[in-house]
């Protein structure tokens, strides 16, 4: 497995990052726990989750499934960079308290002790807003930031889906107070949707932030959906097959598996692998179900595309541009 240092930390993470969604609502906690040992055996040691993973009435339990996972011992926890997510609301149905959302101080606290309750831990290494508030303050924030990273209950603090204009506003805050601020972004970003290279990326590389792609597969759409389709017990689903409706995306996808065809390449693996050489990025996030789908994902790590590739790959799914600062005179 190869590692990188996650933005201006000092954190060793993998450059695979093993996301957790899917625990719970869709993968059972043996096998939940079955792939988390598999991942770890492999050398990937960064994990994410949310506190609202799980969803609907079960929201908190994939956080409980990596709780029983860690209590297991074995150096499990220790060998393991952890992160997690606050902002969604962990109210229930009919509760109609509020604080159980955002980021504000007193909701920050809340969901830290929660979320560490269930993952039977006593620090989360990355502790990642989960969206913008637009009615918190930074300055609140970083304030419960501070109180919780002397407490020794969080190490570090993340973004997600946060346009690059915040992450300077953060960032520029948590400067001006004396904080270490946002030290990574997750951000929708992969080959069909690489719209962060405008501007989020770049702010996040002149912060130091670590980038960590989520939906790397842009709904599975890269993975091979067209040829799923045409296999007789499998199809595309969900967002893929929305996507496929449109004749323009699928002449795309098509393009793109025909290329890979010809080099002997898994649309997965490429997907993953291009991800791995673009600037800034720390490591995609893949959520797998199945042992199969792990191995595919290790597999991409070590995967190296050719100058020649990378090129087809921009013909066929070209990036937007130069980012504006580019335009100055």
């Amino acid at each position: 497995m190869k590692y990188t240092q996650l933005g201006r930390t000092g954190l060793k993470v993998s450059r695979l990052v093993l996301g957790t969604m899917n625990f719970g609502p869709q993968t059972g906690e043996a096998e939940s726990h079955a792939l988390m040992d598999a991942a770890l055996d492999a050398g990937v040691n960064f994990f994410d989750t949310a506190n609202v993973y799980g969803w609907g009435e079960n929201k908190g339990r994939t956080e409980e499934i990596i709780g029983t996972w860690f209590a297991q011992g074995g150096g499990r926890r220790e060998k393991t960079v952890l992160a997690t997510k606050v902002y969604g609301s962990m109210s229930r149905e009919g509760d109609t308290w509020p604080n159980f959302d955002r980021l504000s101080a007193l909701n920050i606290r809340r969901a830290v002790d929660a979320s560490l309750r269930r993952l039977r831990t006593d620090h989360i290494d990355v502790y990642q807003f989960h969206h913008v508030d637009r009615l918190t303050p930074f300055e609140e924030i970083w304030q419960a930031v501070e109180v919780l990273i002397q407490q020794g209950k969080i190490l570090y603090a993340g973004s997600s889906n946060f346009p690059g204009w915040k992450i300077a506003q953060a960032n520029e805050t948590a400067a001006r107070i004396g904080r270490l601020g946002l030290v990574s972004e997750q951000c929708l970003y992969n080959l069909a949707e690489r719209r962060a290279e405008m501007e989020v990326i770049p702010a996040a590389e002149a912060y130091g932030l670590g980038v960590i792609p989520w939906s790397p597969l842009h709904g599975g759409l890269l993975g091979g959906a067209i040829r799923k389709a045409g296999t007789p017990g499998r199809s595309a689903s969900g967002r893929s097959a929305d996507a496929l409706a449109n004749s323009d995306v699928r002449a795309q996808v098509q393009r793109y598996e025909d290329l890979l065809d010809k080099h002997g390449l898994e649309p997965g693996d490429v997907a993953l692998a291009w991800l791995l050489t673009r600037p800034g990025v720390t490591g995609p996030i893949v959520g797998p179900r199945t042992p199969e789908q792990l191995a595919s994902a290790l597999r991409a790590v070590e995967l190296e595309l050719s100058a020649e590739l990378l090129t087809s790959l921009d013909e066929i799914f070209p990036g937007p541009g130069a980012s504006p600062e580019a335009f100055a005179w």
